[in-house]
């Protein structure tokens, strides 16, 4: 981006540096001019009046040509400057025909100064002034007013040659200092939309981290507090039990809290494996709710990548809350399974079910949360960890009907995870289309 900004502040440079090129030519095509004048035949008073009006084009084209061809507009100056231009020339012609010799600098001014067609009209005009003051001179030969003729002719091509040229080079500057002016705009406006993008993902990131982690830890203090205030009087050790509980809690979650804000791993599996940290989040979920949770692991356990641990973890303790909240149920079943291609966590429960269909269509409105409650998340439940799953390129489906209980089944392909950075959140280009996959989403 800087290579484009310094560009883009050389362009206007660069044209003032041709420019300044343009104005060297001018000024040997006036040194030429009046050096051919000076020693022509011409009595000398027609030598310096030809000599003065050529002068006097030297400041008419730095005072008014000049900016005006710098500035690439056209008004009615231009045509004021092209004519007074036309009437100095026409004077140093008509007192001596040497003058004509400035053609070649007026032209190219006159095609920098007009319009495409005015700027060859007068052109043609000015190449054919020299021809035209020698037939009113009279007393020339056939020959001569042949030879003139023809080299106006040849003037008139070489010059609206190099006119054209010339105006076809300030156009394409012109265009390139445009197209670089908007391509710096246009990576000021990725930068800025990228840092923007980048700001959202991390709030995206840290809202998920902080649904899965820190609020549902504290809805769960807040239940133990309750149960322990309840039995405080009546049953004191139940109630130590439960502030135990309370404080192992609190730890845990300020440990996730620390892990998530410095974008690490989680805290449960920084010493442990996925097993054993879902092992201890089934035993946690036994110890709050009295509910009686199994975990279980099929088929042969291996190390996965560390994204697909993550991802595996928090669908464990977003379908554990949906549980303890909302299904009112006896008994609970994880299940983690390891299969050819890919690892999967079924979790089951007892509970008193809901409508999967209705609640789709409800999340899918943002007013549900799969219970028909209303969704105090926000959207951060199961539709957070839909999203989690479809940015490692995995999938989740819930199955529920009323009285039937819930079954939450979450898949990962090993093949697209494993070769994932090692990050709870490894970004992935399919998520957008994986998204439509992670379909049930609305518990």
């Amino acid at each position: 981006m800087d290579t484009v900004t310094r560009e883009a502040r050389r362009a206007p440079d660069a044209r003032v540096r041709w420019f300044g090129l343009w104005d060297s030519y001018f000024v040997v095509c006036y040194l030429v001019t009046t050096g051919l004048v000076f020693t022509s035949a011409v009595p000398q008073t027609g030598r310096l009046i030809a000599i003065g009006a050529l002068t006097l084009v030297v400041p008419w084209y730095a005072g008014i040509g000049r900016p005006l061809m710098l500035r690439h507009e056209r008004d009615r100056r231009n045509a004021v400057f092209a004519g007074g231009l036309f009437g100095l020339f026409g004077l140093a012609t008509a007192v001596d025909l040497t003058s004509a010799f400035a053609l070649f600098a007026l032209v190219p001014m006159l095609m920098m100064s007009l319009d495409t067609r005015p700027a060859v009209v007068a052109g043609v005009l000015g190449n054919l002034v020299p021809v035209t003051m020698l037939w009113l001179q009279g007393g020339a030969t056939a020959p001569l007013m042949l030879f003139v003729l023809l080299a106006s002719l040849l003037g008139i091509a070489l010059s609206v040659l190099l006119g054209l040229w010339i105006k076809r080079v300030v156009r394409q500057n012109r265009e390139h200092a445009e197209l670089i002016e908007e391509l710096r705009r246009n990576r000021e406006q990725v930068a800025r939309l990228s840092h923007q993008a980048g700001i959202s993902a991390e709030r995206e990131r840290l809202a998920r981290e902080i649904h899965d982690t820190l609020a549902q830890s504290l809805t769960s203090i807040i239940s133990l507090v309750q149960a322990a205030d309840a039995e405080v009087a009546d049953a004191p050790a139940v109630a130590r039990k439960h502030l135990a509980l309370v404080g192992r809690m609190a730890k845990e979650s300020l440990a996730e809290a620390r892990s998530f804000v410095a974008d690490r791993t989680p805290a449960s599996l920084r010493e442990s494996s996925l097993a054993q940290a879902l092992r201890r989040q089934a035993d946690g979920l036994a110890a709050q709710t009295g509910l009686l949770a199994r975990f279980a692991v099929e088929g042969d356990e291996r190390p996965l990548p560390m994204a697909v641990n993550v991802v595996l973890l928090r669908a464990a303790q977003e379908a554990g809350s949906n549980v303890r909240k909302h299904a009112d149920a006896r008994t609970v079943d994880l299940v983690l399974r390891y299969d050819d291609g890919h690892v999967g966590l079924h979790v089951t429960d007892d509970g008193q079910g809901f409508d999967a269909a209705e609640a789709e269509r409800g999340a899918a409105g943002g007013g549900q949360d799969g219970t028909g409650g209303s969704d105090e998340d926000s959207g951060f439940g199961l539709r957070g960890m839909a999203a989690r799953l479809a940015e490692i390129g995995g999938a989740m489906s819930v199955v529920s009907a009323p009285g039937t209980g819930t079954v939450v089944e979450v898949k990962v392909p090993l093949d697209g995870a494993a070769g994932r950075p090692d990050g709870p959140s490894a970004p992935r280009p399919e998520a957008a289309e994986r998204q439509t996959e992670a379909a049930h989403d609305g518990r």
